[in-house]
């Protein structure tokens, strides 16, 4: 939910067919959604909220169709706002690229960069197809891994960057991180991920079926300690090797998983933990790993692009859970 300017009504609005959308406006739109509030949003893009009222009123006109519905003393975007949003963002960010390649010099070399399977179809071709767009002398390695083989990496200077999840438990997170230059970039909430085809009831005195990754994994283990906590007994009904496998297995209803809520496929679905009487999860540390303290300047560039991702990753997950 978000606040924004009186003066933009949530109505009907008659279609017509727009030629372009004003970049501006569209500027305004990602940043007061970004904000929550298109108040904050004149502050930062520099305009009086009646100005603003109007770039948004424009935006409206020119998709046809209502973007945001009354939803209690707020506005939420309605389905057509949501799909502007996302051509907004890469319309604005793709102006931004073409205006950063033009201003910055020419970057040159190579980049190995080592990536969690939650964010390798989703950040994949999003930050490296950006990346490549703006800086093509630049050649990129990419590998998708499970954390100790991405810190071995590091470790072993056959990556330069890596973004792996932490640990639940903080001293075990600092002992992780001393010596290497790590990041802590975002902090998501564990959740019960789930599937229309799970036929599985807290009432039915079966125990809970569990999908996971071959162990060591954190969240295996925090799946189980969340049921023992709880007295649910649970069985193994599937492990994988692979993210994709544990996608496969949920979405077919052979148990319950758990991940956050990044990368998530449509055929599953976050779960609140009250419908079958489960613990909430915790929070797991997402950090950014760099070879070294002073990185060449692609490997830089690359790492701002891969922040971004993720933060606006996971305030969308956030403002859609709320």
């Amino acid at each position: 939910m978000f606040a924004i300017p009186s003066a933009v009504p949530a109505r009907s609005l008659p279609a017509r067919v727009a030629s372009s959308f004003d970049l501006a406006s569209l500027r305004t739109f990602v940043v007061g959604i970004k904000l929550g509030s298109f108040a904050k949003a004149a502050d930062r893009v520099g305009r009086s909220t009646s100005a603003v009222s109007a770039q948004i009123k424009k935006l409206e006109e020119q998709a046809g169709a209502p973007l945001f519905v009354k939803a209690g003393r707020n506005l939420a975007l309605t389905e057509a706002g949501e799909t502007m949003l996302g051509f907004a963002r890469r319309l604005v960010e793709l102006n931004d690229d073409a205006a950063g390649a033009m201003r910055r010099p020419v970057l040159e070399g190579w980049v190995r960069l080592g990536l969690q399977e939650d964010f390798g179809e989703a950040m994949l071709p999003d930050v490296l197809g950006r990346f490549t767009r703006a800086h093509p002398k630049v050649r990129i390695e990419a590998r998708v891994a499970r954390n100790q083989e991405l810190i071995e990496r590091i470790d072993t200077n056959d990556l330069e960057l890596a973004l792996v999840w932490g640990s639940t438990d903080p001293a075990g997170l600092e002992a992780r991180a001393a010596g290497r230059n790590e990041q802590l970039i975002a902090n998501p909430p564990m959740c019960w991920i789930v599937s229309s085809s799970l036929s599985w009831r807290v009432d039915a005195g079966e125990p809970l079926p569990l999908v996971g990754f071959d162990r060591p994994c954190v969240f295996f283990s925090a799946a189980t300690a969340a049921v023992d906590r709880k007295g649910i007994a649970w069985r193994l009904a599937f492990t994988s090797p692979s993210l994709s496998g544990l996608w496969a297995a949920t979405a077919a209803g052979l148990g319950l998983t758990v991940r956050t809520r990044y990368g998530l496929p449509p055929a599953v679905r976050a779960l609140d933990a009250r419908t079958y009487g489960l613990s909430t999860l915790p929070s797991l540390p997402l950090s950014l790993v760099r070879g070294s303290a002073v990185m060449a300047p692609p490997v830089e560039e690359l790492a701002s692009i891969m922040l971004e991702c993720v933060r606006r990753g996971s305030a969308d997950w956030t403002r859609l859970a709320a």
